[in-house]
């Protein structure tokens, strides 16, 4: 499982015109599934985000969690994360795990992460998606397990 996360200061997903998640202050989590991911991979991802301590503490060093300052995350499937690029011009997504393997793992690590407390806003699996987001920092950091 890969998941690039981004500090934002807002961030929104819209699908057919319509907006499907909105958040202020927190996280946009890209969320990549490959064949052998199990739950285990999202309970780790999981925990691991809600206490990385990404954003600032009054002295401007980076000590602060999500749960830290009550943050919020976008969370927005991305297949294209196990795109291969080594051969020819078009990326190979042989890695990526087929669709049903993928949202159930995707549902199950957002789920994981509103039991620690989190709002989890998302988009639509396997839609096409306009992600917006204002990067805070920019942070932006690759997690895989």
């Amino acid at each position: 499982m890969k998941v690039v996360l981004q500090r934002c200061k807002k961030a929104s997903v819209t699908v057919n015109k319509e907006v499907t998640g909105s958040i202020d202050n927190g996280l946009v989590l890209l969320v990549g599934v490959t064949h052998e991911d199990t739950t285990q991979e999202c309970e780790w991802l999981a925990e691991k985000i809600a206490h990385l301590r990404v954003f600032e503490d009054e002295g401007g060093k980076m000590n602060r969690s999500l749960l830290d300052i009550g943050g919020s995350i976008l969370s927005v499937s991305q297949f294209t994360l196990y795109g291969n690029c080594e051969k020819g011009r078009r990326p190979n997504f042989m890695s990526a795990a087929k669709p049903d393997q993928a949202e159930l793992l995707y549902n199950h690590f957002n789920e994981l992460l509103r039991t620690k407390g989190i709002e989890v806003e998302t988009g639509i699996f396997g839609a096409m998606m306009d992600v917006e987001l204002i990067n805070d920092g920019p942070v932006t950091l690759i997690l895989e397990k």
